[in-house]
Parts: C-alpha cells; structure tokens; sequence
C-alpha cells in the first residue's frame, strides 16, 4: 500500500532533495565495492566544506545523531574526566547523561529553556575540564547559541559541538571557531534521510581520545581504518557493513547544496526563516525562543491559550498531510516546533503552513 506523501515541517526528519531521493533507486553498492569507497571518500570530503574544517578524521557513521553525541563522549571521556555541559534544552540534558554514563564528573551549567548559551557562566563553571560541550542550534527550543566565546575561553580543554539542526542550514565553520568534536543528522538541513550522522573530530582531540573506549561500534580508531583517515591509503580495514545506499544519498544531498553554495542556502533559510517568522506575528502569535538568538530553520511559537496543541497537529495532518512537531519537555503541550530545513527553506513552504495554520486556527 503507497504510503501517503507529507510534507514535513517538524524538527525532523524534513523532507529530502529531490537528488538525495532519487539516489536511494541507484543499484546498490558492497560497502568495500571500489567504487562506493570512491563515493565514501567524496562524501567525507564534501562533510569537510559543509563542516568548515580541514580534520582529516571526518565521516558519515552508520547510525542516527544521536550515536554521533555518544561516539563524541566515549571516545574523548572516561572515568573522573571533567566535563562541562551547557545545558539550554532537551540535547544539552543528553549530553549530561551520555558523559555521565563514561564516568565523567559532569558539570552541567543550567540555562533557562529559550534563551542561548552563556558562554561566561560555562567557562567559570570549572577552571580545567578536559571537555566542554554546547548545543549549537538546540532542537527543542529553536536557539542559536555563538560558540566562538566558548572556544576563545576553553584553555586546555576540548570543545565539543552538537550541530544536528545547524549543518547545511547557518553557517558552520569549526576551523574558524576553534571547535574540536562536532556532529550532526543527515535528516535535517542536509535533506537526506535519518539514519547517518556526519561526524569529525581535530587531529587535537584525536591525540587525547580514549585508546579503547567502552564502545565497540563506535570506536573511532577502529572507524578510521575505514573511513576518514583511511582515504587514499590504498587500504580500508573490515569494521562492519557500511549502509551503502544512504551514504550514496547523502553524497547526493551534500553534492546538491555545494552545487548551490553554501551561501546561497544558508541565506535561503535565512529568508525563509524570516518570512515565517513574521507570518506567525501577523497572525497574532508568539515565538517561544529568545529575540536575537532565533534559529532561521526551526521555529518555536507559542500555542495560544485555550488552544489544544495535539489536535491542532493532528488536524494539520489529516486534512493537509503537514507535520509540524510538539514541544518537549515541560513545554510538550505549548509550543509547536515549525522547521524549514532543506528544500523545505523556501516562501512556497512558508505560505503553505502559514494558511494551513490560519484555516485551523481560524484566524
């Protein structure tokens, strides 16, 4: 039975290029097949220019973003290790968990949900982590938080980034900023489906990793004989069977968002963000996240009182096949999440949801 076409306007997955969509029907690749390693190669390069970086050691792993938080922690934490999270929504509070579930002594510097990282109260919440970590674009909340004062600050310590929401839709540049550890999802603003999270860590952060973390699977130095520091070696060592077809699409996905520039989609989901942005206020709601530290690409709005937020999404879903996502948290219930991530960064999109939302609120 044909599943029904949605468009998807929630925190994600978003809907994907139309050349991410169609690289999933190419005949399918062995995961040492010299020519897929080819694409492997490119793809981490093409990961590279999205993620501002020259880090040799950058990948796509074979699993959601979430894995990318904890191949962060359980190669770079261990036992008594000192960690410093921002914590400023939802994945800020998972960062909390995955470095305590390696051992860490974990310093979690709480911020009011909504509002962006300060970078101030992080650094002077221990003088000599050995990692600080901040969410870049918080999912939950639809914050930007500047990571540039966290990395001028960090001293000794490793910066560790989570740019799930962030990569292909604002402007990343690790390099610049002096970010050690990131990653991120294939299916938010890089429009590919979930299912790989692109990943990369400094030759700096590389020197002080955890020889043999808790982790099989996503043990890095196992990883890199495959992928990452293996390219143009002229050898690749087995670790385990890489999904081949997604990581065709995201080589697809990433190749259509260079072939636009980077520029070019960042200001797309810049405007894009701020055609909604108004739309929402001309239809007399709020925004949920702090003035001046809005994300473009997720968008946070308050549900009007009175307003029962589960029937409005599901109304949505059922008589226009439009996903927009619920809040988490102690905010389930009044605030929705409005993404325009990907080819969803586009006026025609915002139109759609602004009416969508217009006709069921009755506004």
């Amino acid at each position: 039975m044909p599943l029904r076409a949605r468009t998807l306007l929630g925190p994600g997955p978003s809907n994907p290029y139309p050349e991410a969509q169609v690289a999933l029907g190419q005949p399918l690749l062995g995961h040492l097949d010299p020519e897929f390693l080819r694409i492997l190669d490119e793809t981490s390069d093409r990961l590279r220019q999205v993620f501002g970086t020259a880090n040799r050691r950058t990948l796509p792993l074979s699993a959601t973003g979430s894995a990318g938080m904890e191949a962060a922690f359980v190669n770079t934490v261990g036992p008594g290790d000192v960690v410093v999270v921002a914590v400023n929504g939802l994945f800020g509070q998972r960062m909390v968990d995955v470095a305590g579930r390696c051992g860490a002594e974990v310093v979690a510097v709480e911020h009011e949900w909504g509002q962006p990282v300060d970078a101030a109260r992080v650094l002077d919440a221990h003088p000599a982590p050995k990692l600080i970590a901040a969410v870049h674009a918080e999912t939950s909340t639809g914050v930007l938080s500047d990571l540039q004062p966290l990395a001028a600050g960090k001293g000794d310590a490793l910066l560790l980034a989570d740019c799930v929401t962030s990569l292909g839709g604002i402007p990343v540049s690790l390099d610049e900023w002096g970010v050690d550890l990131a990653y991120s999802g294939s299916q938010k603003c890089l429009g590919v489906a979930p299912g790989l999270a692109p990943f990369t860590i400094s030759d700096r952060a590389w020197d002080r990793r955890i020889q043999k973390p808790q982790s099989w699977y996503l043990d890095l130095g196992m990883l890199g004989g495959y992928a990452g520091e293996a390219a143009g070696s002229g050898g690749r060592t087995y670790h385990h069977t890489a999904p081949t077809g997604m990581v065709v699409s995201l080589h697809a996905g990433l190749g259509r968002i260079l072939d636009e520039g980077l520029d070019a989609v960042h200001a797309r989901h810049a405007e894009a963000g701020r055609l909604l942005h108004e739309g929402l206020a001309e239809l007399g709601l709020e925004l949920f996240a702090a003035e001046g530290s809005r994300l473009p690409e997720l968008t946070t709005v308050q549900v009007p009182d009175g307003v029962d937020s589960a029937a409005v999404r599901k109304e949505l879903l059922e008589r226009f096949d439009l996903e927009i996502g619920g809040g988490v948290g102690a905010y389930a219930a009044t605030v929705w999440r409005i993404g325009l991530m990907g080819p969803n960064a586009s006026p025609a999109k915002v139109a759609f949801v602004l009416a969508a939302l217009r006709d069921v609120l009755g506004r």
